[in-house]
């Protein structure tokens, strides 16, 4: 199986093409960027070859990984299936619904494999406390909070990058961050049914380095997110609160995936003394968080099975991140659907 990748712009293309390379279902053929340094360097740290034309790169190849600059996905895409390339995409889909819109109906109308990436589904710890839940044994959910994020604010060579060029990115921590935990969400509890939120932005940032929002589902079960560039440090990265009982989650996110210890999941039901460990540790932790997701792209396509994450799931997620956006412009609540 030959696979390239379309553009370096995002730094999880190196961890994508570090699971390639050791990967022996497939070749990484090479790839294409349209920024020469970062193309120069990506060829010299994994040994491929650049090519001059997305064209070229597209005739040598079999499926593409692209971590562009999120506004131009949706062009790269049009391009590897209008030549039957299978195509994994980096997070977020695109910035806008209506290219998110056209991604899914191009995708309907081929036969060729899409994977949206969303790390947060492949992670095993993140399956047990998925499996805790649906066995009820923690009661009726009625309260979770999330918290991811990082330090990436502080660094000159972040916020002077195109993560914080609205045009490129679609705004802040909110987009970048944010929707790794409003798909998490609508993994583990479906669609909600309405978003509001407030951003915050520092004075060396453009778009916002910090946001919460507050998520409803129709059973009454709300959701905290609250996500920012700017976390020094963090444990207890996920809490979920029931009738009967309550879990807590920690080592998912840069904020705190190196500071925490085990157990990184852990749970009390109603009047225990104190809390059960759960023995699983995240991939955050193991470090290949990011590295699954390609692998996961390349079990698809030896299998055939479906992708963990489609570009529904893309377009979904975004939908949530662009009402909370305009949650936050308007100050009220934002219907979704």
């Amino acid at each position: 199986m030959r696979i390239g990748i379309l553009s370096f712009a995002h730094y999880h293309a190196d961890f994508w093409a570090e699971a390639l390379v050791e990967d022996r279902r497939t070749s990484l053929i090479g790839l294409w960027d349209d920024d020469a340094q970062r193309a120069m360097t990506a060829s010299g740290r994994f040994d491929i070859p650049q090519f001059a034309s997305i064209d070229e790169l597209l005739d040598a190849v079999d499926a593409v990984a692209i971590c562009s600059e999120t506004a131009r996905h949706r062009a790269l895409i049009e391009r590897a299936i209008a030549r039957g390339r299978a195509v994994l995409c980096e997070k977020p889909i695109t910035t806008t619904l209506d290219d998110a819109d056209a991604i899914v109906g191009l995708v309907g109308r081929s036969a060729v494999a899409f994977m949206q990436s969303f790390p947060k589904r492949l992670d095993p710890v993140n399956h047990r406390l998925k499996m805790i839940l649906e066995s009820g044994e923690l009661g009726q959910i009625r309260l979770v909070r999330i918290r991811h994020g990082h330090d990436h604010g502080q660094d000159p060579a972040f916020t002077g990058g195109w993560w914080t060029d609205r045009d490129l990115s679609g705004g802040g921590t909110l987009i970048d961050e944010g929707v790794h935990a409003f798909d998490f969400l609508r993994w583990l509890f479906g669609d909600p049914v309405a978003v509001q939120a407030s951003l915050s932005s520092s004075s060396s940032s453009s778009v916002e380095d910090t946001a919460v929002a507050i998520v409803r589902w129709p059973g009454g079960l709300l959701a905290e997110v609250a996500t920012s560039w700017s976390f020094a440090a963090a444990d207890n990265s996920v809490e979920v609160y029931g009738t009967r009982g309550s879990a807590l989650l920690s080592g998912v996110d840069l904020a705190s995936g190196r500071l925490s210890a085990p157990p990184y999941l852990r749970i009390a039901r109603t009047g225990a003394s104190a809390w059960e460990p759960v023995d699983v540790t995240p991939s955050f932790v193991s470090g290949r968080f990011h590295h699954a997701v390609a692998t996961a792209f390349l079990d698809c396509l030896s299998t055939g099975a479906a992708p963990p994450s489609t570009a529904v799931d893309g377009r979904a997620a975004l939908a949530i991140v662009l009402a909370a956006y305009e949650s936050a412009r308007t100050g009220e609540e934002k219907r979704l659907g």
